[in-house]
Order: C-alpha cells, then structure tokens, then sequence
C-alpha cells in the first residue's frame, strides 16, 4: 500500500529554538537553506555534514567549482598513489620479515639439534660406562 505525506513548507514556520525532533530539523533547513549564513547551532549533528558541505559547493562560481574539481580529482590520484605504496612497502616488509624469520629459525633448529645429538651422544656414552670427565672432554 502506497502512502502520500504532503508537506507544505510555507506553514512550517518553527524557529531554531522550537526544533525539537530531527524531522522538525530537516524541514528547518529545507525551508531556510538558501537563507542561512551560517549553520545554526541545532543543526550540528553529523547527518547535516554532507548537505552544507553540497550545499557551499553548489554557490560556488564556475571559475571555483572547476578549481575545486581539479583539487578533487589531484587529491584523489595523490591518495590512490600513496595507498598503493603503502601496499607495496607493506608487501615488501611482510616477505623480508618472512625471509628473516625463516633464516632465523633454522639456525635456531640446527643449533637445537645439534645440541640433542650432543645429549644424545652424552648419554649414550655414559651407557656405555664411559666417566662423566672423559663425556664432557668431547663437548
């Protein structure tokens, strides 16, 4: 089922201090928009952001909104240049880190197995009857 609300923004004619509901906000700033010299104080909220920020560009001169979309549009390749540098270098971290880890860890391993082959052989000699003196003149 289809429903209609019509609104007759000439009536509405609450001021600032009256706003009580963000619905009471939103027809505020739709009645007074192209009034406004500068956003009132109840309308601070975040979701108001967007529409004053449309709301300065859309009074910009020709000579102006172009500037701004060349700003725009060099800010947005300079953002994607630089994210996908980051990517790279991160990339780049991450295998370095890797190599360094793995090398890393295989001295560690063979230093560890050396020293179990040399309790190992310890133990073994003392086994064989071998005196702990003459086990630890090997190692």
């Amino acid at each position: 089922k289809l429903t209609f609300v019509y609104l007759e923004m000439p009536k509405f004619s609450k001021p600032e201090e009256e706003l009580e509901t963000m619905f009471d906000k939103w027809l505020f700033v739709l009645r007074n928009l192209s009034s406004l010299l500068e956003r009132p104080r109840a309308l601070q909220e975040r979701v108001f952001n967007h529409l004053f920020e449309a709301a300065e560009i859309a009074k910009f001169s020709r000579k102006e909104l172009s500037e701004y979309w060349e700003s725009l549009k060099n800010f947005r390749d300079w953002y994607s240049v630089m994210k996908t540098q980051l990517k790279k270098g991160r990339e780049e971290g991450r295998k370095e880190g890797l190599e360094e880890g793995l090398e890393k860890g295989r001295k560690e391993g063979l230093e560890k197995g050396r020293r179990e082959m040399q309790w190992m052989n310890a133990c073994k000699m003392k086994e064989d009857g071998m005196s702990i003196e003459m086990t630890a003149r090997y190692f």
